[in-house]
């Protein structure tokens, strides 16, 4: 597991010089989250998360009494006003590890994470066009237009490779998406017709989306940025991020006719649970029922 240039790295190797022990203990934890085939995004989320508490003790968190630990999420939930998102990966990363080293009672004993019943932001028509020609360089209006015309997740816009991407059959092949799954999803025949252009432009070597190293993908905050950067150039006074593209382009394809379970398919969902939401923003006319029997000897 690589941690170089980012903030994970940094944080680990910090809790691995200073807090004693915590560098066998993490390589265990890395082994048993590796071989459970977590994801890449969850094991770097839950080691930053853990080598934070593991800093702020200067001990193993398996150490670390639950009310000392309680106390602490309290803390950097209502004093430091950490983000529900941040609160959560603390939550989710201090229950995994206290369970790899057999405290399963600690782990039971971690404050619940409660669900929203939130509907997701998503953009109209109009503010796509808006964003999507909003940034000065070329790479980052085909980034944006990109990642909303496939619905992609940041991770599978990021780690997409030229070679994924099939001009002759219209199809993007996402390799090991949420849940270690591959799926085809459609490419637009605009983006088509723009990827020559685009790759004669910027001349990325392996994948599509690089960053400042030749043949490196792209970090998140790079792209966050791009998203950043673009809205105040807009009209558009929602806060958006990367995902709402993902959000929209669900949002879009139900109110362009398509049914739920074709998109389903392309989100790469594997409950049905979590795209019927879209149901509930989507501008959709309901139509009359009407008897199949009326329409069975239509001339087609």
């Amino acid at each position: 597991m690589s941690f170089k240039k980012n903030e994970h790295y940094t944080l680990v190797q910090q809790a691995c010089d200073l807090v004693p022990a915590f560098k066998i203990h993490y390589q265990q934890f890395i082994e048993k989250a590796t071989l459970a085939q977590s994801s890449d995004s969850l094991i770097m989320n839950y080691s930053r998360c853990i080598a934070q508490v593991a800093l702020h003790f200067s001990r193993v968190p398996h150490t670390i009494s639950t009310d000392e630990l309680n106390s602490y999420l309290y803390r950097i939930c209502v004093h430091e006003q950490k983000s529900e998102g941040y609160f959560k990966q603390a939550v989710y990363g201090l229950r995994y590890w206290l369970r790899v080293f057999g405290k399963e009672e600690a782990a039971l004993r971690m404050p619940p994470v409660k669900k929203k019943n939130t509907l997701p932001q998503v953009l109209s028509k109009q503010e796509c066009k808006e964003l999507f020609k909003a940034p000065r360089l070329l790479k980052h209006r085909f980034l944006l237009a990109f990642a909303y015309s496939a619905g992609l997740r940041m991770n599978e816009l990021r780690l997409l490779k030229i070679a994924d991407v099939d001009l002759d059959r219209k199809q993007i092949h996402v390799r090991q998406g949420k849940g270690k799954k591959d799926r085809y999803v459609v490419l637009a025949k605009l983006m088509a017709d723009k990827l020559p252009l685009y790759l004669k432009e910027l001349k990325p070597k392996t994948y599509l989306f690089e960053g400042l190293t030749p043949g490196e993908p792209m970090g998140e905050r790079s792209i966050q940025y791009i998203v950043n950067e673009a809205v105040p150039k807009t009209s558009i006074k929602k806060n958006i991020s990367m995902h709402t593209l993902r959000h929209t382009f669900a949002t879009h394809l139900l109110e362009d006719g398509i049914d739920i379970y074709s998109i389903q398919k392309l989100l790469g969902h594997s409950n049905i649970q979590t795209t019927i939401i879209y149901l509930h923003i989507a501008q959709v006319r309901p139509q009359l029922a009407h008897s199949p029997f009326d329409t069975l000897y239509q001339k087609s």
